[in-house]
């Protein structure tokens, strides 16, 4: 975040959520959860299971191009390659609330509501742009966002 969105009695629309990001960041989140099923597990316990983040790979900044760009129809080609399988999988910002941007101001209005702010400096990912991957150990994965860049994350056992 480029500057604070601290609480405030009025909403915050989307021109004013997009104004205050500093940069975007190709990134992988890293699921985990302590659920062998973690769909059955119900919503409060995925709420206590930080819903289900763990880790996340950031990658750098991208150009200010960022802001000319339709996030939502931006598309992410991800890859997964081991010694013993390979497969790819597309995504766009549309599986993101319908863009990252739209996401990004349900949160800061969420917060909002409840007396919170986004932060200065914080990094903030606003979800996956496709079906997860299914890695294993010895999985190398690249995310290709394109014009936005690449980000790639190697999982040893």
């Amino acid at each position: 975040m480029a500057h604070d969105l601290p609480p405030r009695p009025a909403s915050f629309s989307l021109e004013e959520v997009t104004a205050a990001i500093a940069s975007v960041h190709p990134a992988i989140e890293v699921p985990d959860s302590r659920f062998v099923d973690f769909t059955v597990a119900g919503e409060a316990q995925i709420i206590a299971d930080n819903s289900c983040a763990h880790e996340f790979v950031l990658g750098a900044a991208a150009t200010e191009a960022w802001r000319d760009t339709d996030l939502s129809l931006h598309g992410v080609h991800a890859s997964v390659r081991s010694t013993r399988r390979s497969f790819t999988r597309d995504g766009s910002g549309a599986a993101v609330l319908g863009s990252p941007l739209v996401a990004l101001a349900w949160l800061a209005n969420e917060l909002r509501s409840l007396g919170l702010g986004l932060l200065r400096d914080q990094v903030v990912t606003t979800g996956a742009c496709m079906t997860p991957l299914e890695v294993e150990a010895g999985d190398e994965v690249t995310a290709d966002f394109g014009t936005l860049g690449r980000v790639s994350a190697s999982f040893r056992s």
